[in-house]
């Protein structure tokens, strides 16, 4: 809302900033120090009549001069660059002196080495300002894109409303994007919207659930998750990951004797599965959610966990064939971890990759090439461990080359054993002959060089140390 009428009540830019931090210091160049007629003519750019006037009503109101409020604080014990909108300030809407400082703050990140945190209630660009306000969108998305390069974490925090070029710039350009319960998100404002179109979709749940927000977090909550999540993206080493143990799940310790008991033992429904792995590997930890491009796969788990004082990210796979959404959520997390210098781990469980025909048309193929080229370009240490079905290309493309590790109920195969003796026209009597043929057997994977060894098993809870050494059998 750019037009001067008067905005819905709610938290001022200054009440969400003291809600989340302590601290708060004004930075060079943001703040009170600009002049109304800093960009020309009092009526702007465009001579917009009566645009001053509303400006001048937007400062008495709110007791700020532009929509946006930057500064320094400390969240979670971390000091961070905040930018926090004030909706009351001509709708939250972007214009030259909005991008002014939002630029600046972004310069003063890099500087001084500081995450931005961006407070978001918009309703996106200044029509007063025409073009001169909606080309502030290249500058934020070029600031964003400097600071990406720079490894330093962006958080977005998505208030009612984010919408428009606040939310297609500073909201789904961060790394990580939260959002309030409710809270109205899209790009296209309430007022342009097509008549009659369903409200769910604009909404903050409608994008979580759509892959473009990773959690939903109350008012009251926030404090404490953006801290959780400050502490986590800056937190990370270059030190590989451990592999973790492998967890008991009521089969013998010892690998198991041929192809057919591998499999079996993979595909035994009370195998340990991955949420079980995280829960014993991570102190705390913090998914995240959506491949940003509409799609989720509930089978693949995505986030960052704290583990003896430090980050790792984890991209896991849950023992459902991988939909392509999964293996593009399981990319963008593994060149973000990359991006902010986060060790990785992954944990490979999947019959293969989904080949059903909505697979087929959502990119199967480009995303499992895209998972196999995140893992090859990251130049910080992944760790792999194979914890179930090793179900050829599916899950091949989330193994680490040269430190793959594998369970004791655990197969790798290029194919599955069932699918070969087809192919081979072979009775259904042969699988068992055509497992053993496949060398899918942990100790087989080791055998060929594929994986280092073959991990011990320890008790839940009992966590391993970087010098723990993964016994090949």
């Amino acid at each position: 809302m750019s037009d001067g009428a008067a905005p819905r009540r709610g938290p001022t830019a200054r009440d969400v900033i003291r809600a989340v931090s302590s601290g708060f210091a004004e930075l060079p160049g943001t703040g009170a120090e600009f002049r109304p007629d800093d960009h020309g003519a009092a009526d702007g750019p465009l001579a917009w009549d009566g645009y001053g006037v509303a400006r001048e009503r937007a400062v008495e109101r709110t007791g700020e001069t532009e929509s946006a409020v930057c500064g320094t604080a400390v969240a979670g014990g971390v000091e961070v660059v905040l930018i926090s909108f004030e909706f009351a300030f001509l709708g939250g809407s972007l214009g030259a002196r909005t991008g002014d400082r939002i630029a600046a703050a972004y310069a003063q990140a890099r500087a001084r080495g500081m995450p931005v945190v961006s407070l978001i209630a918009t309703g996106g660009s200044r029509m007063q300002e025409g073009m001169v306000a909606l080309s502030q969108l290249q500058r934020v998305a070029r600031e964003s894109m400097l600071t990406r390069r720079a490894g330093l974490p962006q958080i977005a925090v998505l208030r009612d409303p984010s919408t428009g070029g606040g939310w297609a710039t500073l909201g789904a350009g961060a790394d990580v994007v939260l959002a309030l319960p409710g809270a109205q998100v899209a790009f296209a404002g309430s007022r342009v919207r097509p008549q009659g179109a369903d409200p769910h979709p604009y909404s903050a749940e409608g994008q979580w659930e759509a892959g473009h927000i990773d959690q939903i977090v109350g008012e009251e909550e926030l404090r404490e998750a953006l801290a959780r999540w400050l502490t986590l993206l800056t937190g990370g080493s270059g030190t590989a990951p451990p592999p973790p143990g492998a967890l008991p799940g009521g089969r013998p310790p010892s690998v198991p004797a041929d192809g057919q008991e591998a499999v079996a033992r993979a595909r035994d429904a009370l195998r340990p599965r991955a949420a079980a792995y995280l829960d014993d590997y991570f102190d705390t930890r913090e998914d995240v959610r959506g491949d940003r491009c509409g799609g989720t796969d509930e089978g693949m788990l995505c986030g960052f966990g704290r583990r003896d004082g430090r980050t790792v990210a984890y991209a896991a796979q849950c023992g459902t064939a991988t939909r392509p959404a999964g293996f593009r959520t399981a990319a963008r997390l593994i060149r973000t971890a990359d991006r902010l210098g986060i060790p990785v781990l992954t944990l490979i469980d999947t019959p293969g990759a989904a080949n059903d025909a909505e697979a087929e048309r959502a990119g199967a193929g480009p995303a499992i090439a895209d998972a196999f080229a995140a893992v090859a370009g990251a130049t910080v240490p992944v760790t792999s461990l194979l914890v179930g079905e090793g179900g050829s290309g599916g899950a091949l493309a989330l193994a680490a080359p040269g430190r793959l590790w594998v369970t004791p109920d655990s197969y790798f195969s290029v194919i599955a054993p069932e699918l070969a003796a087809a192919i081979l026209k072979r009775p259904s009597d042969e699988v068992p002959r055509t497992a053993d043929q496949l060398w899918l057997r942990p100790q087989d994977v080791v055998r060929l060089g594929i994986a280092r060894g073959v991990v011990d098993e320890r008790s839940p809870r009992e966590q391993p140390s970087s010098s723990d050494a993964a016994r090949a059998r």
